[in-house]
């Protein structure tokens, strides 16, 4: 009798323990849930980015009288990144004519404080500036002081290059090319999507290659929080806190840092990252110009920064755009009539960088040490100060062509 007694309660014994070592290790997943999600809150709401200090030229101030011919102030323009076109619609474009020349600055802080986009027209009278006005109302101006060309910058120490834009500042022919090919269901889930990872789980089995079953909040995490290792605890990290970051905040302060910090490949030792560094490097516009098919080539790029650049391998990086462009279409996010233009046009980045190392390193590098006297190091490497100088690229360019004069930059930090 005591023997199957015995027997009788060993199950219970057994199902008891079973029950409590559940218990404990609820409670301990529960105990990481609460550390993860300190560390998701403290990192996302406080300084997300290191911004490397940004050094500009000095800001080139145009007045009736000046000394200074329509070419150089062409070729100012091109420095800054303007595109020249037919008729000037946007930020950071031009027209030329052999009398006058209109564009439209982009938005710019000045250590003065902002300057809205203007749209003006300067004239010439041969080597002079004849007259300033505001293109729209035909104000004339008195002064107009032309944004400032970037001549380099004080990285952070992994070299991380960005500019920060806004959310309601990528146009939306990005956002959509970037949910239709990276995470359809985006605004669907709750930071992980259990359908992508069953498809991808099927296809890799199937053998039919291996599939991405990562939402863009994943994506986000691994980059922002974790490190590159592949692991199951890594990746398991990576499911909570997506899911603890949707918790918190809204979709579209998830994608702002997600557009802030992908990465779009290397210029030398500088990484690039985000829409809006990548724009400007790729393409030389702001990211408010960035037109359906630049769109479409940057989204196309995330898969393999490098395997897709297209200055390297342009034949490639088309083949993808247009893979991107097509599966756009086909979600209903472009027009056929917006996808034939799209899918019409050349990649259109431009020949050079541009925004590479600096074409100035000893004038970089006095910069620097005059500023490390009032400056700590780590301040000038992310807070992204701005620092102004009067270095003038146009003496610079002709002195650097004239034979017998000095190859020094002429200017110093303000």
């Amino acid at each position: 009798m005591a023997t199957r007694k015995s027997a009788k309660r060993r199950p219970r014994y057994l199902l008891k323990f079973i029950f409590l070592v559940f218990l404990a290790l609820c409670a301990a997943l529960g105990v990481y849930c609460v550390h993860l999600d300190k560390v998701v809150r403290s990192q996302f709401e406080g300084k997300r980015f290191a911004l490397p200090a940004r050094v500009y030229a000095r800001p080139l101030e145009i007045f009736a009288g000046k000394t200074l011919t329509l070419a150089e102030l062409r070729r100012e323009l091109d420095l800054l990144g303007f595109a020249k076109v037919t008729q000037v619609r946007v930020p950071g474009e031009y027209v030329s004519t052999p009398v006058y020349v209109v564009f439209q600055t982009r938005a710019f802080e000045f250590w003065d404080g902002p300057q809205g986009s203007q749209r003006v027209r300067v004239t010439f009278d041969g080597n002079q500036v004849a007259e300033v006005r505001e293109e729209i109302s035909g104000r004339e101006l008195d002064l107009f002081r032309l944004e400032p060309i970037s001549i380099g910058g004080i990285y952070t120490h992994n070299n991380e290059d960005r500019q920060l834009v806004r959310y309601n500042q990528v146009p939306r022919h990005f956002i959509d090319a970037l949910i239709a090919i990276e995470d359809k269901r985006f605004y669907y889930h709750h930071g992980v999507d259990p359908k992508a990872l069953l498809r991808a789980a099927v296809s890799t089995a199937t053998g039919r290659g291996v599939q991405g079953g990562s939402t863009l909040t994943q994506q986000l995490v691994k980059n922002f929080f974790l490190t590159p290792e592949r692991t199951l605890k890594r990746k398991a990290n990576e499911m909570l806190m997506a899911l603890l970051l949707e918790l918190h905040y809204e979709k579209n302060d998830i994608l702002e840092t997600y557009l802030n910090e992908v990465y779009f490949g290397q210029d030398g030792s500088r990484g690039i990252h985000g829409v809006g560094l990548a724009s400007q490097f790729y393409f030389g516009r702001s990211v408010e110009q960035l037109k359906p098919h630049h769109s479409a080539l940057l989204v196309a790029m995330l898969k393999g920064p490098t395997y897709y650049n297209p200055r390297r391998n342009p034949e490639r990086a088309l083949e993808r755009r247009n893979l991107v462009l097509a599966e756009t279409g086909t979600q209903g996010y472009l027009t056929p009539k917006e996808f034939e233009v799209a899918i019409a046009q050349p990649l259109d980045v431009t020949r050079n960088a541009g925004m590479g190392m600096s074409n100035y390193p000893a004038f970089l590098d006095l910069v620097f040490r005059q500023l490390r006297r009032d400056y700590q190091e780590t301040d000038l490497r992310s807070e992204g100060l701005r620092i102004f100088s009067t270095l003038d690229p146009l003496v610079q360019q002709t002195a650097e062509k004239d034979p017998g004069g000095t190859t020094h930059p002429i200017g110093a930090a303000l």
